[in-house]
């Protein structure tokens, strides 16, 4: 089997399984696992895979810039951020962490609710300047020009002054045994903030992201509370989340 046949195998299998490990690969390849190593190697370097302990797992597809991925098609994020409304009540303060499926929230919010929004997203506080029964609090930080998102030891420390009613995250990455993950590291910790402080914590998620990793880990899925996704997920992707205890919205 040529090399090239051999990946696209591996790939395969990954995007059926949702995993795979090296050693299984080398058996059902007939390969050693050196070769396999370097196999997932490559993957991993062509941004397919995302190399774990033993084997690999699907790499996020969240690689393009902020301004790329706010020009892709919405509509999925839209139903997302519809189904999203719901939890959100009058008088709450709510944090929205960065990223075009929260902007979508954002710019989804009636115009008479009164509550309080604290944010690392500069497009997502312009989004609500007209709304004015919402306080809108921008963090502060070294600005991550990729994400569009404040980052750094100022929004850290800003978010621990805070005890929020809900979390709107954006998600990177979702899989039932990583957590969320993220591309950047300084995403980690202003995400474990902003999960730390909030009594609700709500992972909006894209289709394409769901059962994926990517380098940085930022929790287990425990710390989420509900996970809103687009209805087409199949009940077999969706049954480890809601296992897990989560609450699941299908939107």
């Amino acid at each position: 089997m040529l090399k090239e046949e051999r990946q696209q195998r591996i790939i395969e299998l990954v995007r059926r399984e949702g995993k795979a490990l090296a050693a299984e690969l080398s058996e059902l390849l007939a390969v050693s696992e050196d070769t396999i190593r370097r196999d997932l190697r490559d993957l991993a370097e062509m941004g397919l895979l995302q190399r774990v302990h033993g084997g690999a797992l699907l790499a996020s597809p969240a690689t393009a810039t902020y301004e790329a991925r706010r020009k892709e098609p919405v509509v999925g994020r839209e139903a997302i951020a519809r189904a999203a409304l719901q939890l959100v009540r009058r008088g709450q303060v709510i944090i929205m962490d960065g990223g075009t499926s929260t902007l979508q929230v954002a710019r989804q919010l009636p115009y008479d609710l009164a509550a309080t929004v604290i944010t690392n997203s500069p497009p997502i506080a312009l989004a609500l300047h007209e709304h004015e029964k919402i306080a809108v609090i921008l963090l502060g930080g070294t600005f991550f020009k990729k994400a569009q998102v404040t980052v750094g030891v100022e929004t850290v420390e800003a978010l621990h002054t805070f005890q929020a009613d809900l979390c709107l995250l954006g998600v990177c990455s979702l899989h039932p045994e990583i957590g969320v993950s993220v591309l950047n590291l300084e995403e980690v910790f202003v995400k474990r903030a902003m999960i730390a402080c909030a009594a609700e914590v709500v992972a909006l998620v894209t289709a394409d992201k769901l059962s994926t990793a990517a380098p940085y880990v930022v929790g287990p899925l425990r710390e989420i509370t509900h996970l809103i996704t687009e209805a087409e997920v199949p009940d077999d992707v969706l049954a480890p989340y809601t296992a897990a205890g989560i609450t699941l919205i299908r939107a």
